[in-house]
């Protein structure tokens, strides 16, 4: 047994789950943990705002599929931090968010900043709870861990009570990692899946998070090469299967599903993003629909082989279930289909237009990255036009909000992503409302070294939003929707980076270049035409 007060209990726990960093922003209330922390080597990077730290810990969780945690004070840094676990709960992110609180011994007295913690959580967290007693921090730690990862990945809120934290208890002095075994799928779901692929003349597979998460990339490239099998990718699995491999798809996702006559759902919600199953569906096709999560089966649509299984396992079992079998004929009209809707794309990408067009905008980034460039993207309208260009060739390559549409993850991602992968470049595409939520947090990237850099696409003003207000009110109607045209770079500039403004849509690219030799964190102003979107008829609505 080995004795010790609860930060150090807490930290013990972490090092031996492999945790290396924590996010946080500090508080008296959570201090113990951070002096636990140094015992174990764990960092501790402090950001400017509980909701920055909480992003970190999601995009750390992401990028390293395991869990990342951030610490925040009692009361408002715990309120501070829920969006951030909101936005990793909707994107299946295992994090675990420890808050601190008043001291058990003064609960409900009026301490200073007590206020019920655990319930504010319950409804978008797997498990909320309180530890009150010290020897119990180890026990009920990895069972938050356990939770996490298990099934559908995601968040867990810990409330830690000041003396708890301060409290000494014997525990054991080795401590268990927690594993969690790959769910098999059922014998007779795939024999059903079979059935239903081997009658088949036009599949398709749309892989999304559960793909990365559960390493099936090798997997997902074997079945498609195999078959013939289209592919597209959605959520944290975009990257799963090089984009630039010939049988991975994004254009021409509407219309090969009109047509398609199997549609393999693996790891892919039907949300909003594929219209919820329903409008521009096929109705006669059938849905194969893999999840981790069985409250996901059969939601708005009813499949006809619905299963919880490990992606890679699936799709293992699909390799070896369909040999011989080839959709050439399919393959080569879904092919047709992008090539033609990507002729279009190709006259947007090529506008000289002053201000900048959000295509050309896009257009330029993708010639500067390259397989080492990890790319997060936080905003509305340019992230919409940025993911229609760039062709992303490795799993985790790409980070956004996920389906809950957080603004804000932008630069927190970033400086996690840096932190993590010193050795590649990390990209922020923002928008420039999106940039206002977290920008300060550049003072974090400054303070620690972590060398990121953001290019803003500036309309001054919440274009995503704006433009359909205009498009349907008129212009003397569009109100909240406006900014002021301000010069971020120079904001990055006073604290430290590296700033540069580019109106050119020619000289991007070398900005980016001259950013990233800087070797500091920088920030690069590029105003884009708050029309362009409409220009070009790829505005998107908001509400979808």
């Amino acid at each position: 047994m080995a004795y010790g007060y609860g930060g150090e209990l807490v930290a013990r726990v972490l090092a031996a789950q492999g945790v290396t960093t924590l996010y946080t922003l500090c508080g008296g209330h959570v201090a113990p943990i951070y002096d636990g922390c140094l015992n174990h080597q764990i960092r501790v990077i402090d950001f400017r705002h509980e909701q920055a730290a909480a992003h970190a810990a999601d995009a750390h969780a992401r990028l390293t599929r395991n869990i990342g945690v951030a610490v925040v004070t009692a009361g408002p840094g715990v309120t501070d931090a829920v969006t951030g676990v909101a936005n990793a709960y909707q994107a299946r992110s295992p994090m675990i968010l420890i808050g601190g609180a008043a001291p058990l011994k003064t609960k409900g007295m009026g301490a200073l900043q007590e206020m019920p913690q655990t319930p504010m959580f319950e409804t978008f967290t797997k498990a909320s709870f309180t530890i009150e007693d010290t020897a119990r921090i180890p026990e009920l730690m990895l069972q938050a861990f356990e939770t996490a990862l298990s099934g559908r990945p995601g968040p867990v809120f810990i409330e830690l009570p000041f003396d708890v934290l301060f409290n000494a208890a014997d525990v054991p002095d080795q401590l268990p990692r927690v594993n969690i075994a790959p769910l098999e799928p059922l014998p007779g779901d795939v024999a059903r899946m079979f059935e239903l692929l081997r009658a088949a003349k036009k599949p398709l597979l749309i892989a999304g998070t559960q793909v990365y998460w559960d390493e099936a990339d090798a997997a997902l490239r074997e079945l498609t090469e195999q078959t013939g099998i289209p592919v597209f990718t959605n959520g944290a699995g975009r990257g799963t299967l090089p984009m630039t491999h010939p049988n991975c798809f994004k254009d021409a996702r509407g219309a090969a599903i009109k047509e398609a006559d199997v549609v393999i759902l693996l790891g892919t919600p039907l949300d909003f993003r594929l219209k919820y199953g329903q409008e521009g569906w096929n109705p006669e096709s059938k849905i194969i629909q893999i999840e981790n999560d069985p409250a996901e089966l059969n939601h708005n649509r009813p499949a006809d082989v619905a299963m919880c299984a490990n992606a890679r396992l699936v799709l293992e079992a699909l390799c070896e279930g369909l040999q011989g079998i080839r959709y050439d004929e399919w393959l080569a009209q879904v092919r047709a289909l992008e090539t033609e809707k990507r002729a279009r794309m190709k006259d947007w990408m090529a506008l000289d237009d002053v201000p900048v067009n959000h295509f050309r905008f896009a257009a330029e980034i993708s010639a500067t990255i390259d397989d080492d460039t990890l790319i997060v993207v936080d905003g509305g309208d340019i992230v919409s036009a940025c993911a229609k260009i760039i062709d992303l060739t490795q799993p985790g390559q790409w980070l956004d909000p996920g389906p809950l549409g957080c603004l804000g993850v932008g630069i927190p991602f970033a400086i996690a992503a840096k932190h993590l992968y010193p050795q590649k470049k990390v990209l922020v595409i923002n928008g420039d409302g999106a940039f206002g939520l977290n920008g300060f947090e550049f003072d974090t990237a400054i303070r620690f070294d972590l060398p990121i850099v953001s290019i803003i696409g500036n309309d001054a003003g919440w274009g995503q939003i704006r433009g359909p207000q205009i498009n349907m009110l008129g212009e003397d109607r569009a109100v909240a929707t406006s900014l002021a045209s301000t010069r971020y770079d120079r904001i990055v500039e006073a604290m430290g980076g590296m700033g540069i403004h580019v109106e050119q849509p020619d000289e991007i690219a070398a900005a980016l270049r001259s950013a990233f030799a800087s070797g500091k964190p920088a920030c690069i102003n590029v105003p884009i035409d708050p029309r362009g979107m409409t220009k070009t008829g790829a505005s998107t609505p908001y509400i979808v």
